[in-house]
């Protein structure tokens, strides 16, 4: 399956969600791009868009190499078996945890105004335009647990069928495409083009975000 571009993809995954549409989900989009898919979903649903930022943490010598990610509070989610084969340091999981820290809150005061949740007992909808290793996904459901949702969802348009089985470990998902063979997801798009910081500010005004800052 091949989406025109992530409006496309929006229309059709909150076709498979509209079940849910009676309890009056929180959708929760990963920037920048899944904020273009969660906004549709949300619209589609009747529900409330807001974002949530986990960033990943790279390799030594390879930043695309994901060796863990951390969320806004400091939540730490190693890929343990990545950081024992390459003997990672300590000293340097830490400082780059400082590093994306930093920009977890510049994102969040630039895109929301706040670094405040209330998720207790409600139905959590965490949307992406599309998954490949997975790494910030994983950090956000695990830290979205502890919040303790009524219900929690990941929905993306395609991942990875070896990611997206093992996402389905975690929690409930919903998705249109999981192929075996797997490069980016972008392969998947006609348009994919990159989402800027004003369009992501533009669509959480229209949810009463009070986005600003640098």
């Amino acid at each position: 399956m091949t989406f025109q571009d992530r409006i496309d993809a929006a229309y059709k995954l909150a076709k498979r969600l509209e079940t849910i549409r009676d309890e009056k989900p929180v959708i929760l989009a990963i920037p920048r791009g899944g904020v273009v898919t969660g906004d549709v979903i949300a619209k589609e649903l009747g529900a409330k868009l807001d974002i949530i930022v986990s960033r990943k943490i790279g390799a030594p010598y390879n930043k695309e190499l994901a060796i863990g990610a951390v969320m806004h509070d400091g939540s730490f989610f190693p890929n343990t078996d990545i950081i024992s084969a390459l003997n990672v340091p300590q000293q340097y999981i830490e400082s780059e945890i400082k590093s994306e820290l930093r920009e977890i809150e510049r994102r969040l005061m630039k895109f929301r105004g706040n670094i405040k949740y209330d998720l207790e007992g409600k139905t959590v909808i965490v949307v992406d335009d599309g998954i490949a290793t997975g790494a910030t996904m994983f950090a956000a459901i695990m830290w979205l647990k502890k919040q303790h949702p009524k219900k929690l969802i990941a929905a993306v348009p395609v991942g990875p069928r070896e990611t997206i089985e093992k996402l389905s470990q975690m929690v409930e998902v919903v998705v249109l495409e999981a192929p075996e063979f797997f490069s980016a997801v972008g392969e998947f798009y006609n348009e994919f083009d990159q989402v800027e910081d004003i369009q992501v500010m533009e669509i959480l005004r229209q949810y009463g975000h009070k986005a600003g800052g640098s």
